[in-house]
């Protein structure tokens, strides 16, 4: 089962793990703070190469629905991975 982060929890938590898995150059263009830049078809490549079974990630996309496939990927393989709901679009909306 997938979780689910609203943008404003998000918000209120500080030293996280936060994975934007959007194409490089949309996150050159701009991004959640403090989100690192993994595209997704190099996550689904190789998981174990970024991430560690024993730390929470946050994963977003543009709007919400890759980021919650690769979570539920990602989840059955065993990894503590939370969809950020509505994505960078929700973030430019409410932060």
């Amino acid at each position: 089962m997938v979780m689910n982060i609203s943008i404003k929890e998000l918000l209120t938590k500080s030293n996280i793990n936060i994975i934007d898995i959007r194409s490089v150059e949309k996150y050159n263009d701009n991004h959640i703070e403090g989100a690192i830049n993994i595209p997704m078809t190099m996550l689904l490549k190789d998981p174990s190469k970024y991430l560690n079974k024993n730390e929470e990630y946050y994963i977003y996309c543009q709007f919400g629905k890759n980021s919650f496939k690769l979570c539920q990927i990602l989840t059955k393989q065993g990894y503590k991975a939370i969809n950020v709901l509505r994505g960078y679009e929700g973030w430019l909306l409410e932060r």
